[in-house]
């Protein structure tokens, strides 16, 4: 067999060799051999709180955040439990961590007078969630999440959170030839009142959110908009338990103008909160800006005025705050 002609003579193939000397040709940042994660993996910004062992590291970054929140006048913080305190090996272990680390957060509560917005359980980032919680066909798997959302509501009491967040990123399906979504469905609906009925048990006074999200990673999530969890909540008679925490920027991902979701749940007065930001258009993904855009955070804003968002606005105010924003619009 004839020898292939060679183009890049003298050139062998290129190793990743991160400690090489000046002028070697290699890589020094890329590992081909090095295994990825997805976006809801492993942070990719290392800040100098975050040194030490997993549990040093995280009561440093819990007293750098209260340090920031103070700095910059922050009434209120939200967290998931796992940002919180990681995971052990163990649940048992976890929970430990979590009561470890917010007995220091209830400290510094006390300290600076900050208070919990909301919690959040994290039931996406380890792979055992790949496939949903409260929809996944795994009981084992649906019995621990069931246990981590109990020690979540724990800790919601525990902190006195003014309310508690439903994240379901994975809740959906890629491809619907595969899944009874009717049962998944009833599934969730069973999970969510089992949560409340936790919630009244152990007398926890907050106000329950659903976040919707239209993709990521799912093709379809059931929570895609505001109209389907509305739609969801008023048909398994849940409407009464929840409102919803709409984020702005999966509002359009679900292909809705800015504003859409927002008034919608004012609207039907499900409205409970608000993750107010931003994303690029050309994404499939929220990427969790700050809102840049005059238009879209003055019609969000006309939205709380005109249902009375403060308790203490008159319909004389409330005139003046409309005639206020219809300038600018």
């Amino acid at each position: 067999m004839a020898t292939q002609e060679e183009f890049f003579v003298g050139i062998p193939k290129i190793p990743y060799s991160p400690n090489a000397v000046p002028g070697v040709m290699c890589f020094k940042h890329y590992n081909a051999e090095e295994v990825g994660a997805d976006p809801f993996g492993s942070p990719t910004l290392h800040r100098p709180w975050n040194k030490g062992a997993p549990m040093e590291s995280a009561k440093k970054r819990l007293r750098a955040a209260f340090e920031f929140f103070a700095k910059l006048g922050v009434k209120y913080y939200t967290f998931h439990c796992r940002d919180m305190a990681p995971e052990g090996s163990t649940l048992e272990v976890s929970n430990r961590n979590l009561d470890e680390i917010t007995d220091l957060a209830l400290h510094l509560q006390s300290q600076t007078g900050i208070k919990v917005l909301w919690v959040t359980c994290n039931l996406f980032a380890h792979p055992r969630y790949m496939n949903g919680v409260a929809t996944n066909p795994d009981c084992h798997l649906l019995a621990y999440a069931g246990a981590q959302v109990k020690k979540g509501l724990d800790t919601a009491k525990k902190l006195g959170t003014e309310k508690f967040v439903f994240w379901g990123a994975r809740e959906g399906f890629l491809s619907v030839h595969n899944t009874d979504v009717a049962a998944e469905l009833k599934h969730m609906a069973n999970f969510f009142k089992m949560a409340a009925q936790y919630k009244e048990k152990i007398g926890l006074k907050c106000q329950f959110l659903i976040e919707p999200k239209p993709k990521e990673p799912c093709k379809h999530q059931y929570d895609y908009d505001a109209m389907s969890v509305i739609g969801f909540l008023k048909h398994y008679g849940l409407a009464n338990h929840f409102k919803l925490n709409i984020e702005p920027n999966h509002t359009t991902l679900a292909g809705h103008s800015y504003e859409h979701d927002v008034v919608m749940v004012s609207v039907f007065g499900t409205l409970g909160s608000v993750d107010s930001n931003t994303g690029s258009p050309d994404l499939g993904w929220d990427t969790d800006e700050f809102p840049m855009d005059i238009r879209n955070a003055t019609l969000v804003m006309k939205t709380f005025i005109k249902q009375n968002g403060e308790p203490s606005v008159t319909s004389g105010k409330q005139e003046k705050y409309e005639s206020i924003f219809n300038h600018y619009i």
